[in-house]
């Protein structure tokens, strides 16, 4: 059985810090969609190569030639790793196009749940009660953000689950085999999300303007979140990796607040305040235990 509490604490605030900074990245996904005039599955396109490229840069940098090496050993975990988040991009785009936003974002609320459970399932990874109280109350937080919303679609809904699913794996993926090199897997993951929207995409053809907003999202959204999330996640017990990632939601419209000066709702303010209150509160309080055990 595995807790929060039983990892190296220099690793476990490492993988705290580098989840956090990948869920501020996430987070500014809606601010870029804003700025970007251009078709989604083509923006898409653009984010993936860009964040391969970005990711692949800093491999050279840090391995100069032995970068190339690492695909070469990422064995069946890490092309699962790279498969699936290709996959959990097209649901998750999909699923907008299809249900409402407000239940794709409480379907993906429930990824610190799923990803306990999947954690236990495959390594029985017990975790701590203090998390999964949290991961409830952040649930209930976007839930006031976005509102429960009866309107939607049910096979919309089950897209967005399976990108739900697919993070979830993602997760345990990154936890279970600490021997994947992980970097070359979050690159070959970075591409292979944009080879999936480029069927649907309407062209490429963007302007100059566009192309630089384009690098900026790639590098971003792509490369910084989806790196530091893969290296982070291997660190931290699952749903705690989940839960940080929450913060994703109340963070999008700050950053849409700042650029366009658009003041967020009452509910936005009130939910959010609610997921921010339930992620501080568990470290505080993983904080708390790892003291008293010291």
């Amino acid at each position: 059985m595995t807790e929060a509490v039983c990892e190296p604490q220099s690793n476990y605030r490492l993988g705290l810090a580098l989840v956090t900074v990948s869920a501020v990245a996430w987070s500014t996904a809606g601010l870029f969609t804003r700025l970007i005039p251009v078709e989604t599955w083509s923006m898409l396109v653009w984010r993936g190569v860009f964040g391969a490229l970005g990711i692949f840069a800093v491999m050279v940098a840090l391995e100069g030639r032995g970068a190339l090496s690492g695909f070469r050993r990422m064995g069946w975990p890490g092309w699962i790793f790279a498969i699936v988040s290709g996959l959990g991009m097209l649901c998750f785009i999909t699923s907008l196009r299809i249900t409402t936003v407000a239940h794709v974002s409480i379907i993906y609320a429930t990824v610190p749940l799923v990803a306990a459970a999947l954690a236990w399932a495959v390594m029985r990874e017990r975790p701590a009660h203090s998390a999964l109280v949290a991961s409830v109350v952040a649930l209930s937080g976007v839930a006031v953000m976005v509102g429960l919303g009866l309107e939607g679609d049910l096979f919309g809904d089950l897209l967005a689950f399976g990108m739900t699913l697919a993070l979830a794996v993602m997760m345990v993926i990154s936890r279970h085999y600490q021997n994947i090199p992980i970097m070359p897997a979050a690159c070959l993951s970075a591409l292979l999300s944009g080879a999936v929207a480029l069927p649907m995409s309407e062209g490429l053809a963007v302007s100059i303007d566009e192309l630089g907003l384009l690098i900026l999202f790639g590098l971003v959204n792509s490369a910084i979140g989806l790196a530091l999330f893969s290296i982070g996640a291997r660190m931290l017990p699952a749903i705690e990796t989940a839960l940080i990632g929450a913060l994703d939601a109340p963070l999008a419209p700050i950053w849409v607040w700042l650029v366009f000066a658009e003041t967020p709702g009452r509910a936005t303010m009130i939910g959010g305040a609610i997921v921010f209150a339930a992620v501080v509160a568990h470290l505080v309080e993983q904080n708390r235990r790892a003291g008293s055990q010291a």
